[in-house]
């Protein structure tokens, strides 16, 4: 077998120094107490780190240069850019106003990153895990959210926040879902035709949404919604297992098979 160039194997490392950068870059701006728009460059740095995140796997996948110092690695850039800098982000736009309990909340928050990334290496290292399902929110899709309502404070004027009890509540939901046992689909099962499809009719529903309602608006919107989509969906086999007629799910595909 014909050995490939060393240099493949750093291409998707050098998308996870990329979401390393923008999460460095992300904890500046937001302790830049001379910059107005600091908290939106920060949660706009922190978006930049999704995107490279969400690449660096798919570039290793398809340079077939996957390694476990790639996993380690991006491990250890998400603990940055989607653990730490949100929560100082956050904390530094409105948890601040709280004192101790804002410290708090945001310590907790970055915590519960941190268990979810090792947990997932866990699973992953021994195979115990899901492979259709995520085992709690992901921890990028958590910054989005809080990303997403920088975004939209900002659109809408930016100016100081008050006492917003419900950052706190967003957080701790956030902190919860993410070392919960709520599973979140990959679509990784999804083929090739059938992911560039979906991509497509993404990339049109994007389109149409900043059109009208501006990025942020439509950004927050579409995050929520994953969010929301995990839980949902428990909530859906939990209600389907237990049956007003007490017959398990199992036993409804059963019956289904046979009346076939």
């Amino acid at each position: 077998m014909k050995k490939r160039p060393t240099l493949l194997y750093a291409l998707p490392n050098l998308f996870t120094i990329s979401s390393i950068f923008c999460g460095v870059y992300a904890i500046i701006q937001a302790t830049d107490g001379a910059a107005t728009d600091r908290f939106y460059k920060a949660a706009v740095a922190i978006i930049f780190a999704i995107l490279f995140d969400s690449a660096d796997g798919r570039v290793a996948r398809m340079t077939k240069t996957q390694s476990d110092m790639g996993v380690q690695l991006d491990s250890l850039a998400d603990a940055i850019s989607f653990g730490v800098a949100p929560a100082i982000l956050i904390y530094k736009w409105a948890l601040f106003q709280f004192g101790l309990l804002g410290l708090l909340v945001a310590v907790t928050y970055a915590t519960c990153g941190a268990i979810r990334l090792a947990r997932f290496n866990v699973l992953a290292a021994t195979g115990a895990g899901p492979v259709k399902h995520f085992l709690g929110m992901p921890i990028p899709l958590a910054a989005a959210n809080l990303a997403a309502l920088v975004l939209v404070h900002f659109r809408a004027g930016g100016v100081q926040l008050g006492y917003q009890p419900l950052i706190i509540v967003v957080m701790l939901l956030l902190s919860t879902l993410m070392v919960s046992n709520v599973r979140y689909r990959t679509f990784k099962a999804i083929k090739a035709k059938q992911t560039a499809l979906v991509v497509a009719g993404l990339a049109v529903l994007v389109l149409v949404a900043l059109v009208k309602t501006g990025f942020s608006f439509m950004f927050l919107a579409l995050v929520a919604a994953m969010s929301a989509f995990g839980p949902a969906e428990e909530l859906f086999h939990f209600v389907r297992r237990r049956l007003p007629s007490g017959r398990s799910v199992q036993e409804e595909e059963v019956n289904e098979e046979e009346s076939i």
